[in-house]
């Protein structure tokens, strides 16, 4: 054993020499410090080990003893707390620590140790300790410090300094605590003197974890405790002598005094983490509450009353809504009733309770219940005098625990009952999800559970295997009828204007009195289609019966009786009234009487519409009690807790009223002229026919009037009829949404020119939209106040730090060089100079171009200025040189230089003010000065030297002689010759001997641009370069001009937060993954060198990304751009030739390429850097705001609007802190630190370099309970970065279990959203990024819930997005087109004027408080909310909260660009809808929003998806028709009678779905935003540019994507995350992978198509041949093609021979590899096939399947009678014949496929016996051929008789599987299953291997994928061909 243990200890010993080996080697990340790093989570989390170990490793140089002590006390400790290390990593952990201090002793040579001196030892070397580090007078000058309330000017050593002295405390904090542990053995003295030691200690605040404020103990490196409105708050819920008096033995923690919190964990037991944390949540929301109030200025700051009742409604807004929806009473008698201390008791307990409530904070009306009774014991225990525990939360044995007594019991229901939905594949009726459990508490029923609950009650009743335990108010049962039930208005509405005009159109459009009755006929069809959704409400409650409320199930059944009676009584009325118009003698009874009943009941409608819809009325029906009224409104529409109110302002409705009215016009006329009244004539005459000849042996059509013939022709065009409302709205919503972004001003400033040339306006617009009242009367500097009081210097001044720092971040970003951002930077115009300085790079070259000017005028002064005058930034420079040139020589000389200087400057003014300039001056020796000038300016901006000085000198007396005797003419030169004063001096040589050395700020700062203006010679026009900095711009500064609130100083803006979900994306390159090389030689380093001169990248990069096409030979060579990869060179300060080699040897530019790297793609680190922006646009603003909180005024920087150490101030710091969170739910980064992942390195580094950033993730713990078993139990922390660069637990709240019940995203953020903070919260994906200039309109952003926007206040800010995903091929490029239209244009209709803006996602801003308090900011229930973030939006509208759209501020976004990849994401999105139209959320929101609202609902959801489904089935039924009326021969019958096949309304039905079809109209929309902010010109190019690129493919081709999934989901559920990768998919596919995920999807539906195709051809009948079929069926043949051949027309080398002969290889290997257990599909085609049959689970499921593969028998059925064989036999024998056939060749088939494997005894004898069969085959097919009527073209309709039978029996064997195996034919149906799988990648293969042997048609492929980037000169060969080959050659 001991050998055994030595050798583990070697093992571990090298493993951790090891692991710090790879640490060092990675640049400056967080280096794990030994074992450290190592300690296992159990241990860390209850004691100090971590930190004893730590210090140990700090102080062994010093005291090797010290640090075996502490390693030994760490030991020690750690065998204490699990003896048998039975918790995860103990035992190693205790094994490593072993070796070490086995190494320790080691090192003492053998000699013993006496232990017994040890705190001997450890007390004097903390003695020394403390002197060595100065603590004690550290200690003394920061008491001094904060008693006097002044603090250093020098902030970046203060921050350094203390930054140590955090080290220096943590290291006396465990050497104190390791004294205390050990003083026992210590004399009484020694112990005292340890505890006092300790306590002083602890009394630092440096060293108590805290989040934003340091509450627990005084900081000094902090000043937000110093802020009056956070003292205010402390001091607000500070303990009272009012209060209960609290236990002697409660310990408060920390050093701080007791409040309201230390109560509310006493009585009910809430973790001390959940105290601590929402203690904090509420002082900054009070606050920040009081701040917009106005902050305190007295002594002792307070809190107003106010601010305390507005926080105290708004938190707890929701619970007294519930309330009065349930008529109880509050837990309070009225809001005047109650003082401010027992509002901020409630505020508290709110929050306490929500901030521990897990999975139950997704239920927030059970919150509400728990509050209520939680709320009443409050009450209760505050009138008593002592505090005691509360009842509800007490547990018998074990201590006051909420999380136990009241979570916990909740948790456990919710999670059985999620374990009854089986992985997400069990339906949704058979289990109860979080929408179940939070309606419980909708009824006053929810009362009956008590208090304490009652652990037996239904709401806690857990499912019991199968059983269900039913669903509260809703049932999500699996059917498209979810569809009719949720908008059933919307379906009557259009079946009844359908019937209306369909019989005007049969009346030939006169509406008489006999038309009038008939149309009276939809009446009966509104009663029927009425009675028809009360059925449905019906059935699809089944499921809920015993568990609803009986009110429920009586109005269910009250409308059904209703309903059904009503539609009875209706229909026989007008029964009557038919047979009444029959008679001419009749008295019309029954017509009158049918006449009143109708009337009452559209007034009795429209009354109650009207009260409950219309918004003015609204308040009258909510203020009536009348119980009659009630009653028929309670009818009329079900009451829920959510959904009452949902009106607008009247203004509001009428503007959507209105844009409905419109499409309605368009689209019943279009429908009544094109579509109804065209076949009214054909109809006719086919329902007049005599009987015609079918040549097949018909069965129905025969005796009804030819009715199927007529359902033929009528089926499309009602299909289209059904669907072409949204081409309307698409079309208007382009047209309005246009005008509303021309009225916003978007646009106005799209290229860098218009930047150019309206710069002089940007500071006015600037400070009048983005600057404070506080910062706008920052006052000046005095000398240049009294020279000027013009306000564009004043403005300019304002304006030049922000626009400085824009610049200073585009450079960080290495968009631009350090040459443009000199160019770019604006100076401050704080100076003495009398004019607004502007950036040199619109003055650049304006110096030289005026010297031409002046050279060349042969006129007046006036005419030359008059020139220069033209171009008003050549103005500005020639004013600006002159000035500085004067201002400048007056600082370099003195005495007679000064006065000459001062001469020749006043000679030229007076010269300019007589208009003698040139009588006086020599314009032609102008360029002598200015080159003497820039000769003295160059050595200027050099630091001084003796020899520069000289120069100087020497240079100005050129500038002298050059200005006297040249430019001067001759008087005056003579007047100055002569001049006694200078002539003395320049005898005696003083005259310029010496110079003063600029030192000043300003004069330096004027020399630098001076020299600029003089020698820079480049155009502007280029300036930036880049693209990306040149869009960030241009959007930036039209956003200036744009309709926004005023800025709010920071102090007064609205809190807010930034929350990101994050899983195992990628976090930041490696080092490695820049360098691997792929198979072409690609590294991405390499990659990214190539790329991004022009280029911006998209996403993760993965080695196997990269090959791309190659031998493409002509290459256009670059365009000179400024690249990104030698701007980053310059900044690192490394040259451009400097190579990967080079970069590795330094540690620091290593980590500065990886970020570089990671920043260009889709990582955590690019995200990370961009949400950080709003901190530094916060710190700034609030720097230049100069908030003064005892700071010196002779070192405040107030009066001088510069940003210098801005960064570092501690005010600026704390404001911007106090205002903003930025918070990463990182789910499993506890589970990436245990597994030492990278990914949880490259974390910590973010958290070093982010000091502001904090992660919150899950944490798994396993703990052995009692009984012995292991238990795991689960934590919710909070971390951030200390000062050793280690994580710092901050909160960590114990979880009641696994928080992952429902689906992850949701359930990440609901575990992290309780260390969010503020007032808003802003919810950003792992794809986004943001810039600077963008976050510095965050404070007027919010100020926009403040705003006017409608009846209510906004709950969500829409915030525009910019696709940066789009320049690097076509696909992305279309891609990002789509999205940007949907993103900018879509949603600005969506919130105005329709109102149903939802929310689609990130970035959307969140009123964070109202959705806290209403159930979060997504939902979780699994499967059903798939897609999460719009159930917000659904959530906010119903309970009444307002969602808006804002365009002036923009967050990046990327997006998938891989057809694969983009595929997946459609599919995923598409399956979200298919999810929510089975959803309450869809069906509540179809409700009970008024009509012409739940049109747009309807429409831009679920309805988008309905239309695009119905679009594809368009095809499906017209095609089907056009077969049937092809095989039947009644085409051709009815031709030959009338001609009437080719009319008019096929033709409109056609043409108005091939332009659908082709994503014409979807490009509407895309083609105005095209417009409005590209221009005309560039719009019209673009589209043409997408259509070149076969973008129509694309779009048809996501036509088939969105129909598959959204149809499939609907059907048979399935639909899951489907993670894309977000990665530059520029890869080859291979053949087999397009084919696995296109199959089923594409390619089936695609070949069925073309057979119906074919067929239509073969055996339809037209005048004109096949022409008129191709062009009558052209969009259906474009849809073929696309769906077949779009993956691999889109696929990168898709015609390349090489890779196209790999595919097929690659391609048969998987078809013909034999699946089983572990095989994954990627690999086999039987577990392919196998996966793909997975969807099919329910018997429903087998039904619809089997309907759905019945059609394919009508293809045979018709068939046979039309073969020469058959002749004009009708027989259904020949029919029968047919199957015979189709048997006897599945038996040949099965005799030649039978294995000889399986019969080795025979296999001679088999294949004997399939030879001799063969012969027999052939022959007997010949013989039929040459005697009988068997033609060869019968053969080939055979095959198409056959083929869809074939697949229709497999179809039907795949559904039925189980009865299939039980028979024995599921090996015979697999083998059937690869033969069609073969045949279907044949037919798509064979023209893919013809195209391939072309090598042109690969260069086409490459030019329609990477246009842009070859019009952008895009150095893409290089990749294309690989490195390799290059490197070859």
């Amino acid at each position: 054993m001991d050998r055994v243990s030595e050798n583990w200890e070697r093992l571990v010993r090298a493993a951790l020499q090891g692991e710090q080996l790879r640490n060092a080697g990675q640049g400056n990340e967080r280096i794990s410090s030994g074992i450290a790093g190592a300690v296992p989570p159990s241990l860390g989390r209850k004691t100090n080990i971590e930190a004893i170990l730590q210090a140990a490793d700090e102080v062994e140089a010093e005291d090797q003893n010290v640090a075996r002590i502490l390693s030994e006390q760490a030991y020690n400790m750690a065998q204490n707390l699990d003896p048998n290390s039975d918790g995860r990593g103990v035992l190693q952990f205790k094994t490593g620590l072993m070796s070490i201090i086995k190494q320790k002793l080691a090192k003492k040579d053998g000699a013993p140790i006496d232990r017994s001196r040890d705190v001997e030892l450890l007390v004097n070397f903390y003695l020394s300790y403390k002197r060595k580090h100065r603590v004690d007078d550290i200690q003394r000058e920061e008491q001094k410090w904060r008693e006097t309330g002044t603090f250093s000017a020098n902030l970046g050593e203060m921050e350094l300094r203390f930054l140590k002295m955090k080290k220096v405390f943590a290291t006396l904090r465990v050497l104190a605590e390791v004294m205390e542990a050990l003083s026992p053995n210590a004399a009484p003295d020694v112990r005292m003197r340890i505890k006092e030691e300790l306590s002083r200690i602890k009394r630092s605040g440096e060293l108590m974890p805290y989040n934003i404020v340091p509450l627990e103990a005084p900081s000094f490196t902090n000043a937000i405790e110093v802020f009056p409105e956070v003292k205010g708050a402390i001091s607000a819920i500070r303990y009272t002598e009012h209060f209960p008096q609290l236990p002697d033995n409660f310990e408060i923690s920390g050093q701080r005094d007791a409040d309201m919190f230390d109560l509310l964990e006493y009585v009910f037991g809430f973790q001390k983490d959940n105290i601590r944390n929402q203690r904090e949540n509420v002082v900054l929301t009070i606050a920040n509450a009081q701040c917009r109030l106005g902050v305190p200025v007295e002594a002792n700051p307070k809190i107003d009353e106010k601010a305390v009742t507005d926080v105290f409604l708004k938190v707890l807004d929701n619970y007294i809504k519930w309330c009065k929806y349930l008529r109880i009473r509050l837990a309070w008698n009225s809001i005047e009733a109650i003082n401010r201390d027992r509002k901020l008791f409630l505020v508290s307990l709110y929050f306490l309770i929500w901030g521990e409530a897990a999975n139950v904070r997704f239920l927030p009306e059970c919150i509400c219940y728990i509050f209520h009774h939680m709320a009443r014991e409050l009450d209760a225990i505050l009138d008593h005098g002592v505090a005691d525990p509360a009842a509800s939360c007490n547990s018998e044995n074990g201590p006051v625990s909420f999380l136990e007594q009241v979570i916990c019991p909740i948790y456990e229901t919710i999670s059985k009952e999620a374990a009854q939905n089986n992985n997400g594949k069990a339906a949704h009726s058979a289990w109860r999800n979080y929408d179940d459990f939070n309606e419980f508490f909708w009824s006053p029923a929810c009362f009956e559970l008590s208090w304490p609950m009652k652990r037996d009650s239904s709401f806690l009743l857990a499912p019991k295997g199968r059983k269900r335990t039913g669903k509260t108010a809703f049932v999500e049962h699996r059917t498209f009828l979810h569809l009719y039930r949720s908008f059933h208005r919307l379906w009557i509405f259009l079946a009844l204007m359908f019937q209306a005009l369909t019989i005007i159109a049969f009346n030939h459009g006169n509406v008489n009195l006999d038309t009038f009755k008939i149309i009276l006929s939809i009446g009966p069809t509104f009663a029927i289609m009425n009675f028809a959704e009360s059925c449905l409400d019906v059935l699809l409650m089944f499921g809920a019966y015993a568990t609803a409320r009986g009110m429920a199930i009586s109005r269910l059944v009250i409308r059904f009786f209703w309903c059904g009676f009503s539609s009875v009584f209706v229909t026989y009325v007008y029964l009557k009234l038919l047979q009444e118009r029959k008679n001419p003698n009749s008295n019309s009874f029954y017509f009158r009487i049918y006449i009143i009943v109708l009337g009452v009941y559209a007034a009795l409608r429209l009354v109650y519409a009207m009260l409950l819809k219309f918004p003015t009325c609204h308040a009258l029906s909510e203020m009536s009690d009348q119980s009659f009224f009630q009653f028929f409104k309670w009818i009329y529409q079900e009451r829920y807790f959510v959904g009452r109110g949902l009106f607008e302002r009247t203004s509001d409705y009428f503007r959507y009223v209105v844009y409905w009215l419109v499409i309605f016009a368009c689209k019943f006329t279009f429908a009544y002229f094109l579509q109804i009244r065209p076949l009214v004539e054909p109809t006719n005459i086919i329902v007049d026919l005599p009987s015609l000849t079918y040549s097949w042996h018909d069965i129905i059509s025969k005796s009804n009037n030819n009715l199927l013939t007529i359902a033929s022709i009528w089926a499309p065009v009602i299909a289209i009829y059904l669907m072409d409302i949204h081409i309307w709205y698409t079309v208007l919503s382009a047209i309005v949404g246009g005008v509303m972004g021309a009225r916003a001003r978007l646009g106005e400033i799209r290229s860098i020119e218009m930047v150019h040339k309206r710069f002089e306006s940007f500071p006015a617009a600037f400070v009048k939209n983005l600057v404070s009242p506080r910062n706008k009367r920052m006052p000046f500097n005095r000398q240049s106040a009294q020279v000027t009081q013009d306000m564009d210097k004043a403005h300019a001044a304002i304006f030049s730090p922000f626009w400085n720092e824009i610049i200073k971040s585009l450079r960080e970003e290495d968009y631009i060089s350090n040459r443009e951002m000199d160019l770019l930077s604006i100076p401050s115009n704080t100076g003495s100079l009398r004019l607004v300085q502007w950036p040199l790079f619109l003055l650049s070259s304006k110096i030289l171009l005026a010297i031409d000017l002046a050279l060349d005028c042969k006129d007046t002064q006036a005419d030359l200025w008059n020139r220069i005058c033209r171009d008003e930034y050549m103005a500005y420079a020639v004013q600006e040189c002159y000035y500085s040139i004067e201002k400048i020589l007056h600082s370099l000389v003195d005495g007679e230089g000064s006065r000459w200087v001062e001469r020749i400057f006043r000679e030229i003014n007076n010269s300019i003010m007589e208009d003698s300039l040139f009588v006086v001056l020599s314009l032609q020796k102008l360029p002598w000065v200015l080159q003497r000038l820039s000769g003295l300016t160059g050595l200027l901006i050099r630091n001084e030297t003796p020899e520069l000085a000289i120069g100087a000198a020497e240079s100005v007396r050129e500038i002298y002689e050059v200005v006297t005797h040249h430019l001067l003419t001759s008087d005056l030169r003579e007047q100055v010759d002569t001049w006694n004063i200078l002539a003395k001096a320049r005898n005696e040589g003083r005259l310029f001997s010496r110079i003063e050395w600029p030192k000043d700020p300003e004069i330096k700062e004027q020399v630098k641009r001076l020299h600029l203006l003089l020698t820079v010679k480049d155009s502007a026009a280029n300036i930036p370069k880049n693209l990306e900095a040149r869009r960030r711009l241009q959007f930036f500064t039209n956003s200036l001009f744009m309709d926004m609130p005023p800025a709010k100083p920071v102090c007064e803006m609205m809190p807010f937060s930034v929350f990101t979900p994050y899983y195992s994306e990628t976090v930041l390159y490696r080092s490695s993954e820049l360098r691997v090389e792929n198979e072409d030689g690609i590294s991405i380093l390499f990659y990214l060198q190539k790329i991004f001169p022009v280029v911006f990248l998209l996403g993760p990069f993965v080695a196997k990304l990269f090959p791309l096409l190659t031998n493409y030979s002509n290459v256009i060579k670059r365009r000179h751009f400024d690249d990104e990869w030698e701007n980053f060179l310059e900044r690192i300060g490394r040259l451009e030739s400097t190579g990967d080699a080079d970069l590795q040897e330094s540690s620091s530019d290593m980590l500065e390429l990886r970020f570089w790297a990671s920043y260009r793609g889709q990582t955590l680190a690019r995200t990370v850097r961009g949400m950080m922006y709003y901190r530094r646009a916060l710190m700034l603003q609030s720097y230049l705001e100069s908030r003064s909180l005892g700071v010196d005024e002779s070192n405040s920087l107030a009066n001088f609007p510069t940003t210098q150490g801005f960064e570092l101030s501690r005010e600026a710091r704390a404001q911007a802190d106090m205002k903003f969170t930025y918070v990463v739910s990182c789910q499993i980064y506890g589970q990436q630190k245990q597994k030492k992942l990278p990914e949880a390195a490259d974390i910590a580094l973010l958290l070093q370099r982010n000091e502001a950033l904090r992660v919150a993730f899950i944490h798994a713990e396993d703990t052995v309970k009692i009984d012995g078993k292991l238990k795991t139990e689960f934590y919710s922390k909070l971390v951030k970065a200390d000062g050793n660069g280690k994580d710092q637990e901050i909160f960590s709240i114990k979880l009641p279990g696994d928080p992952k019940l429902g689906e992850g995203k949701p359930e990440n953020q609901n575990h992290a959203i309780i260390f969010t903070r503020g007032e808003a919260i802003q919810t950003i994906d792992m794809n986004q990024d943001n810039y600077l200039e963008e976050a510095m309109k965050m404070r007027n952003l919010l100020e926009e819930f403040q705003g006017n926007h409608g009846l209510r206040p906004p709950t969500i800010l829409g915030v525009r997005e910019h696709v940066f995903t789009g320049s690097v091929s076509s696909l992305a490029w279309f891609m990002s087109n789509q999205e940007t239209s949907f993103v900018t244009l879509g949603q600005r209709v969506l919130a105005s004027p329709l109102k149903v803006r939802m929310h689609y996602g990130h970035p959307d801003v969140f009123d964070r408080i109202f959705h806290i308090s209403r159930g979060g900011i997504s939902k979780a229930s699994r499967v059903i909310n798939i897609s999460e973030d719009i159930y917000a939006g659904f959530n906010s509208t119903l309970r009444q909260g307002n969602i808006t759209h804002h365009e002036y501020i923009q967050v990046g976004k990327g997006r998938d660009v891989g057809l694969n990849q983009i595929a997946l994401f459609e599919g995923k999105v598409a399956g979200g809808n298919g999810e929510q139209v089975l959803s309450r959320d869809i069906y509540r929101l179809g409700q009970l929003f008024d009509f012409f609202r739940m049109l747009s609902f309807f429409f831009t959801t679920v309805g988008y998806y309905v239309c695009t489904m119905m679009t594809v089935l368009t095809v499906y039924i017209f095609l089907y028709g056009r077969v049937y009326l092809a095989l039947s021969g009644l085409d051709e019958g009815v031709a030959n009678f009338a001609k009437l096949t080719g009319n008019t309304a096929l033709d409109a039905a056609l043409n108005a779905q091939f332009l659908v079809q082709i994503g014409v109209f979807t490009a509407v929309p895309m083609i105005m935003g095209f417009i409005l902010e590209s221009g005309l010109l560039k719009a019209i190019v673009s589209f043409i540019t997408m259509q070149l690129q076969l973008c129509s493919v694309f779009f048809t081709f996501s036509l088939g994507t969105r129909t598959h999934y959204f149809g499939r989901t609907i059907l048979h559920g399935g639909a899951k995350y489907k993670a894309t990768g977000r990665g530059f998919v520029v890869r080859h596919i291979t053949f087999a992978e397009n084919y696995r995920l296109y199959s089923r999807s594409h390619f089936v539906k695609a070949l069925e198509v073309a057979l119906l195709l074919i067929v239509y051809i073969a055996y339809g009948y037209t005048d004109g041949g096949a022409v008129s079929f191709v062009l009558l069926t052209l969009s259906s043949w474009f849809l073929v093609i696309s769906w077949l051949f779009a993956p691999y027309i889109f696929n990168p080398s898709g015609f390349e021979w090489q890779k196209t002969v790999a595919d097929f290889d690659d391609w048969t290997s998987w078809l013909l590899y034999k699946g089983g257990v572990g095989v994954k599909g990627d690999n086999s085609w039987e577990s392919w096939w196998e996966e793909e049959q997975a969807h099919i689970q329910t018997l429903r499921g087998r039904i619809l399947e089997t309907i759905l593969s019945l059609r394919f028998i009508m293809f045979q059925y018709g068939i046979v009678y039309k073969l020469h064989l058959t002749g004009k036999d009708t027989s259904l024998v020949i029919y029968g014949f047919s199957w015979v056939v189709l048997v006897g060749l599945v038996m040949i088939f099965k005799l030649f496929s039978f294995s000889p494997k399986k019969s080795s005894n025979f296999g001679l004898v088999m294949r004997f016996s399939q030879g001799v069969l063969s012969l027999a085959l052939v022959a007997a097919l010949c013989l039929v051929v040459a005697f009988t009527n068997l033609s060869i073209a019968d053969l080939f309709a055979c095959i198409l008789a056959f083929i869809p039978t074939g697949w229709m029996i497999l179809s039907l064997a795949i559904t039925w599987k189980r009865v299939v195996r039980i028979v024995g034919l599921w090996d015979s149906v697999r083998e059937f299953a690869r033969m069609y799988d073969a045949g279907m990648g044949m037919i798509i293969f064979a023209p893919i291997a013809v195209l391939s042997w072309f090598p042109f048609v690969s260069t086409f492929q490459s030019r329609i994928l990477f246009n842009q980037a070859f019009s952008r000169g895009l150095e893409i060969s290089i990749i294309l061909a690989g490195n390799k080959a290059n490197v070859q050659s």
